[in-house]
């Protein structure tokens, strides 16, 4: 009796460890394919936001990809996209801060990441802000300290001579690297200035490097020229909306197919000729930015659609008349 009874026990006891071990080897593996957080549930205007993640895999592909940040407001327009590379522990990171023409509008911005099929989203409260990036003013010099010799006591009455000490070369100033326009230095080497409103991802995809002067003469047009007006920044906010809803997909594209990449890089050359007419003009009113960026659109319109149109439809006519 007792040898059955024990029997049952340890059969009772084999079949309890494993009913839980699968169970304790699913909860092990529960990691999510990509995670997203911030360091700080909420921000007020001027604030440094950090946001970090981690991917699980990221040999999705034999092409490196990087991860795609966007940030979108209450209103759900885009106020800032980035593409941050994965480090040697899979892992990613980026800072910046919560100020300028579209951090106008407070309440719950959402932050979306995506790294191939794989996607992520969080979200932190924005109190809102007046549209401006204050910058602190410059510390006021301090004074130095005045340190007072005292008066040589004579006891007799000579004459003093007074010799006036020569003065002192003054050492040459080290000749300093001059950065180029778009560019700033930093720890001795000129690196791109990062503005408000995100990178021309297809472009930078397509020149190599945000660095190229094809990139940064229209990361100029877009911050020199267009955001100078009110209606201009309306149109750059409108067109963020759609412009970065595909740009990383294609960005991504031309980094796994050179061909294609050839390819965008022809396509943009029209558009980079047509928009240098915008240096020969100036743009102070709002109706001049109005009449200026319609032209140019219309400019476009015909070298991308009505001129290749017509070429076909002539050649078509040759064809049948002969």
């Amino acid at each position: 009796m007792k040898i059955v009874a024990s029997g049952m026990f340890l059969l009772l006891t084999f079949s309890i460890l494993s009913f839980g071990m699968p169970t304790f080897a699913n909860a092990q593996s529960s990691e999510f394919p990509i995670t997203l957080s911030t360091d700080f549930p909420a921000y007020a205007e001027n604030s440094e936001i950090i946001i970090y993640g981690k991917v699980k895999e990221s040999s999705l592909s034999e092409f490196q990809q990087p991860v795609t940040i966007m940030v979108i407001n209450s209103e759900g327009n885009i106020v800032k996209i980035a593409q941050l590379t994965l480090n040697s522990s899979n892992e990613f990171s980026t800072t910046f801060s919560s100020g300028g023409p579209l951090w106008k509008s407070g309440g719950e911005y959402i932050i979306k990441a995506n790294y191939g099929a794989q996607k992520a989203e969080t979200s932190f409260n924005y109190a809102g802000g007046s549209g401006s990036t204050i910058t602190s003013p410059p510390p006021e010099p301090v004074p130095e300290p005045v340190i007072e010799e005292p008066e040589p006591v004579i006891e007799e009455p000579e004459p003093i001579v007074i010799v006036e000490p020569e003065p002192e070369p003054e050492p040459e100033p080290e000749p300093q690297a001059l950065c180029g326009e778009g560019t700033i230095m930093k720890d001795g080497i000129c690196v791109a200035e990062q503005k408000e409103g995100g990178g021309c991802l297809i472009a930078t995809a397509a020149f190599g490097s945000e660095m190229a002067p094809q990139v940064q003469f229209l990361r100029e047009i877009r911050d020199n020229t267009v955001m100078s007006t009110q209606s201009g920044t309306a149109f750059m906010t409108g067109f963020n909306q759609f412009y970065y809803s595909f740009s990383p997909y294609v960005a991504d594209y031309e980094r796994e197919n050179p061909v294609f990449k050839e390819a965008v890089k022809v396509t943009l050359t029209p558009l980079l000729t047509s928009l240098t007419l915008l240096n020969y003009v100036e743009v102070d009113t709002e109706e001049e930015m109005l009449g200026y960026g319609i032209s140019i659109i219309l400019l476009n319109i015909g070298m991308y659609f009505v001129a290749p149109a017509a070429a076909i439809i002539a050649i078509k006519n040759r064809i049948n008349r002969n």
